[in-house]
Order: structure tokens, then sequence, then C-alpha cells
């Protein structure tokens, strides 16, 4: 990897980083849990909950690409698991989440795909099955005691993917098992507690303004286009935020700095719009802004076409 890319990774392996053993292993536990996830979703799905599949996946993959700053001149951004989790279900969730990762990593180049298994297991199923599983203890109870626990769910969210990375990290022979872990925790506790505002000021509004989405209840079975109309444009609105993201290496990214394994990483053989950048626009807000537009239509229509493909049949 020559170098950072324009938009920070928070927990993207890029090729290099992992064995292909380790990276075989999570292909085959990532590829088990999907096809859980499509079978116990197949035809739960009505037609007004299809909608709400692509929104979740477009609004992720719009807010993953505002970095904010951490200590230590280190930067993180949404992971997002928790908040599909309790928006969605658990395995709805973990569709949506391999949907914007898959694409990050095919069309940005964001992560590798070798260890795309990798990122998907770190990133999007574990993060999925803690969120639902905290937030689950507590269906029922008041809001305030609700927001407490998802904040708490997405902070341990973020450790677990983190601990989950440093293990693989550990079992590739790329750190000491002894120097990876605390480094991984440590940096992602900071980039956790922003996971955990974010999480909680999204399913607060969420809950005070539309309750009916909520995993809870008969997800968006009340209402018509126009929470559709609004799920889009704020995915869109939140994409023009992107230039102003922080340039700040990520948490992955600053431990590999700090303990030298960042020159193992290998660059994509082919870039198509890598670094979130849209080709002779590089460096540009506008090539930024069109890279995000693009990503989040992308993203949005293949979490619709896999919900539309298990929707229950009239």
């Amino acid at each position: 990897m020559t170098g950072l890319w324009l938009l920070p990774q928070v927990l993207h392996i890029p090729d290099g980083f992992l064995s292909l053993g380790v990276a075989l292993f999570c292909w085959l536990v990532t590829l088990a849990l999907l096809s859980a996830a499509v079978r116990k979703t197949r035809g739960a799905f009505g037609e007004r909950q299809v909608p709400l599949m692509g929104i979740m996946a477009a609004f992720i993959f719009a807010a993953q690409m505002i970095n904010f700053p951490v200590a230590g001149g280190t930067s993180g951004h949404l992971l997002g698991g928790a908040l599909a989790a309790v928006m969605l279900g658990p395995w709805a969730a973990m569709l949506v989440m391999a949907s914007v990762i898959g694409v990050q990593a095919l069309l940005f180049q964001d992560g590798g795909l070798i260890v795309m298994g990798a990122n998907i297991l770190n990133m999007g199923l574990l993060t999925a099955l803690i969120g639902y599983g905290l937030y689950r203890a507590v269906l029922g109870r008041s809001l305030r005691t609700r927001l407490a626990v998802i904040g708490a769910a997405a902070w341990l969210s973020v450790m677990a993917g983190a601990l989950a990375t440093a293990l693989e990290l550990w079992l590739s022979g790329t750190s000491p098992l002894r120097v990876v872990v605390p480094a991984m925790l440590g940096v992602h506790a900071l980039i956790g507690a922003g996971e955990a505002l974010i999480t909680v000021a999204a399913v607060g509004f969420v809950a005070r303004t539309r309750p009916d989405i909520l995993g809870e209840q008969d997800a968006a079975a009340r209402g018509g286009r126009g929470w559709i109309a609004g799920g889009v444009l704020a995915a869109l609105f939140v994409v023009l935020l992107a230039p102003l993201a922080s340039a700040a290496p990520d948490g992955l990214n600053r431990v590999a700095e700090d303990l030298g394994f960042m020159g193992r990483a290998v660059d994509a053989p082919i870039r198509v719009l890598g670094g979130y950048a849209i080709p002779g626009l590089d460096g540009a807000p506008l090539s930024v802004i069109l890279a995000g537009v693009l990503g989040v239509l992308t993203v949005g229509l293949t979490a619709w076409g896999i919900s539309r493909l298990l929707a229950a049949r009239n």
C-alpha cells in the first residue's frame, strides 16, 4: 500500500495483513452466518418493509464516509452493525452490513478482496449479533433504558470487532498477541465511544419520530413513501459532508504504523474508484461527493434487491 486512503478505514483489513488460512476460515464462518441470515429472513419482509433495508444500507454507507477525530491523531467512523440490528433485527442487519462492506471492497477498494470475509465478519456480523443481543434483553423497557443499553451495545460491538481483528492478525503471524490486542482495544475504545453516541442519537431520533420502524414492532408497517424519500435524502445529505472528514489514520492503520506492519498491505490489482475518488477529479471535494452518491445508490439498490428477493410473496 503506497499510502493511506483518502477516507481512512476503521477496521477494513487490506490484503496482506492476514494469512491465507485465516482469511479462508473467516470466509467459511461468514458464509455460514450469511446463509443462516438468508434462511431466517426469507419471507419475513412484506412489501412495505422491503425499502427499509435499502435505506439503512445507504445511510450506513454514507455515515461511514465521515471520519471523526479521536485522541492521538487517530480517526474513526460509524460501523453501524448495532444500529442496523436495532432497526431491522440481527439477520437482516447482517445482510445490510455485508452489502455495505462488499460494495466498499469491490467498487472502492476499501479493504482487501481475499480478506473481505474477515471484514464482513468483524465489522458486520459480530456487531449485529452483539448489538441485537443486548438490545433484545431490554425490549419493552423505557426509552431511556433502551438507549443506555444500545449505547453500551454499540461500544461493545466495536470492541468485539477490534478484538477479532487483533486475534486474526496474531494467528496470521503479523503481530504478537501481547502487543496487538492492547493496541487495538486501546484505540478502539475511543472510537467505540463515538459509535455509541451516533447510534444512540440515531435510534433516539427514530424512536421519537417513527417508533413503528424499530424492530420490536412491525417495521415500517405504517407510513407511505414520504419516509422512504426522507431516508434517501438524509443519506445523500450526509455524503455532502464527506469532504470534511478527518484525514488522520484510523484505528487499524494507526496500530499498523505504530507496530510496523503497514508495509505488509497489498494494493488491489484493479482499482475502480479507489480512495472514494472519481478518476480525473482526484483530491477535489466534488470527487468525494460524486463517489459517495454513487456508493449510496449502489449499496442501497443492492440491499433493496436482496430484500426484494427474500420478501414474502402475496
